[in-house]
């Protein structure tokens, strides 16, 4: 069963398809290349919301889509729920 999608390979979060529980071993799919992915949940991740793919430090772009999404403002670690609390737009 396929936990998250993963738009473009090198995105570097992937998209929630159900909640995902911390723990789990995630199952995904980059859909540009149809390659499984894993990933260990460290925490839960709600549906339609970002799990990171790598670790990242503060100051770090995050991928989606293909495309810059933000700036991450707190250390993130693979496997961890990117949200408003440690991503933020490069916009304002």
């Amino acid at each position: 069963m396929i936990q998250f999608l993963v738009h473009e390979k090198n995105d570097t979060v992937g998209v929630a398809t159900v909640d995902i529980k911390a723990g789990e071993t995630a199952k995904g799919l980059a859909m540009d290349t149809e390659e499984k992915v894993e990933v260990k949940a460290l925490m839960d991740i709600p549906l339609g919301h970002k799990i990171a793919l790598r670790d990242f430090k503060s100051g770090d772009t995050v991928t989606k889509y293909g495309h810059d999404i933000g700036k991450v403002v707190a250390a993130i670690r693979k496997g961890e729920h990117v949200h408003v609390h440690n991503l933020k737009t490069k916009r304002w």
